[in-house]
């Protein structure tokens, strides 16, 4: 039975119930990668979820580093925030025009940010659309509100904590991306990028936690998708994928499981594939 959580995943029943509610703050995040041949904003502008800001991946992010989105400072985050009219005191609730693809990582940065009351909209602009829900095309007005952070550390990993942890077999590290690419036969979107996987990885595709409509699987439909790719729930977790992005949907649903010690590597494969003095590992394991 699905139970609606205002910290990790909510139903478009509850999202319509509370619409109204003055405190809550709605945010478009659709991201998309660019052989998806779409674009979130322009999606946004032509229709979204009434009273929703959009969110920009690329924008609220660390601009000093080359990689792409990696997470923002603390005070980037906040003034960008502050200039959605998202502050202290706002249920937020972040949704994406796949179903569930980029909302997750948006729900991660808040949670790095030290902002517990963020869920995610199960099934996404695509379950609202198919409900027949009201939908504008305005943004809506915006005014200013403050917001403390506080950063969440050990809710992310660098480069040289996933090679530690590769390499003292410790942790397992999950890895979100399509099986092709996780075993090096299919090409990496990005380009300079080499095929493969971190030695000792374990490959759970996002899909494989999602139902035909885009929602997120139940506790058993996500435990058995773990197991089935020999992840071991009772050892700390890290998830990765190609950019950061659909590694926090591995996170959401090891969240919803009640498992609370796992970090996301923030580089991904975006910057693991691009270091030749890092090892890599092709094939069937």
């Amino acid at each position: 039975m699905f139970v609606d959580d205002p910290r990790t995943l909510v139903s478009t029943d509850w999202l319509a119930q509370h619409l109204n509610d003055p405190d809550l703050r709605v945010l478009d995040a659709s991201y998309y990668l660019p052989d998806m041949g779409r674009n979130g904003r322009s999606e946004y502008d032509a229709a979204h979820i009434p009273g929703a800001r959009f969110f920009d991946i690329d924008d609220v992010s660390d601009a000093r580093s080359e990689l792409p989105h990696m997470a923002p400072p603390p005070e980037k985050f906040m003034s960008r925030m502050r200039a959605m009219g998202v502050g202290d005191g706002h249920q937020v609730v972040v949704y994406d025009g796949a179903g569930l693809f980029s909302a997750a990582r948006v729900w991660w940065l808040f949670k790095l940010m030290g902002k517990d009351d963020i869920a995610v909209l199960d099934g996404g602009f695509p379950k609202w659309l198919a409900e027949g829900r009201e939908v504008e095309d305005m943004a809506p007005i915006v005014r200013d509100r403050h917001m403390t952070v506080r950063r969440q550390a050990h809710l992310v990993r660098d480069v040289t904590q996933v090679s530690a942890a590769a390499k003292l077999k410790n942790t397992e590290v999950i890895d979100a991306r399509s099986p092709g690419r996780f075993r090096g036969e299919e090409p990496e979107p990005r380009a300079g990028l080499r095929p493969g996987r971190i030695p000792g990885s374990k490959n759970v595709h996002y899909k494989t936690l999602l139902n035909a409509d885009g929602t997120l699987k139940d506790a058993a439909g996500l435990r058995a998708a773990f197991e089935a790719a020999g992840v071991d729930l009772s050892r700390p977790a890290i998830t990765t994928c190609g950019s950061g992005v659909t590694a926090a949907i591995l996170s959401l649903a090891m969240e919803r499981l009640g498992k609370t010690d796992h970090s996301l590597y923030d580089g991904s494969w975006s910057e693991w594939g691009a270091f030749a003095t890092l090892p890599v590992a092709t094939g069937a394991d």
